[in-house]
């Protein structure tokens, strides 16, 4: 990384760690993208630049972890099925999860904070809606590319079948959290039901998008 890309990344990051503190001070509608111009001694449009929606501020930080699905899903071996894959990311013990488990206080104030953020925001919700939908299209995609089999309806049903656990989980997360309700349990719990959620999928996705050897796919 040159000098200018590492400046524009420093930037980049001095923005969203302000635009965090404020929101989780006073609640993301609460802010305006004036104030945290102003903290972070940049123009309003220099903000803009890096973030062109005030909630991607916020998301820049969450939009990763569609990514990272995505990555598990394209890195599984021949043999393995996306359903596989997906079920080990999102059942897998990381995160601010393992850290309320393992019983750090502050990581529990982060998940609470976060999520009661994005439950008292319409933005931020229907923000939260487009990346689980980017995150589904774009399985879908992968699937659809793997196998000349796979049409694009078929691939579009099963990412959204396999994206439905994630957003049940996300839901079972944020009723928990905001009604402190055994938060040491959550992780248990949500591996647990997610576990049991996709063995309900098995039954009809077991044999689907198994990774083809070399030479058979894409």
């Amino acid at each position: 990384m040159g000098l200018r890309e590492l400046k524009k990344e420093q930037t980049r990051t001095l923005i969203a760690d302000i635009a965090w503190r404020l929101f989780t001070d006073r609640g993301f509608d609460a802010v305006r993208v004036a104030e945290i111009a102003r903290e972070a001694r940049v123009s309003e449009a220099t903000v803009f630049n890096y973030f062109p929606r005030k909630e991607d501020l916020l998301y820049s930080r969450l939009d990763d972890f569609g990514e990272r699905l995505l990555a598990a899903a394209d890195s599984r071996p021949p043999g393995a099925s996306v359903l596989d894959a997906v079920r080990t990311f999102l059942t897998g013990t990381a995160g601010l999860l393992a850290q309320v488990a393992a019983g750090d206080d502050e990581a529990l104030v982060r998940l609470r904070t976060v999520h009661r953020m994005i439950a008292d925001s319409p933005t931020l919700r229907a923000r939260e809606q487009q990346a689980i939908t980017d995150a589904t299209t774009a399985l879908a995609a992968l699937l659809a590319a793997e196998s000349a089999e796979t049409d694009e309806v078929t691939a579009y049903v099963a990412a959204n079948a396999l994206m439905g656990v994630h957003r049940a989980l996300i839901d079972l997360v944020r009723r928990r959290v905001l009604a402190d309700e055994a938060p040491d349990r959550l992780a248990d719990d949500v591996r647990a039901q997610g576990t049991r959620a996709f063995a309900l999928l098995g039954k009809g996705l077991a044999d689907y998008g198994v990774r083809p050897s070399a030479g058979n796919g894409r």
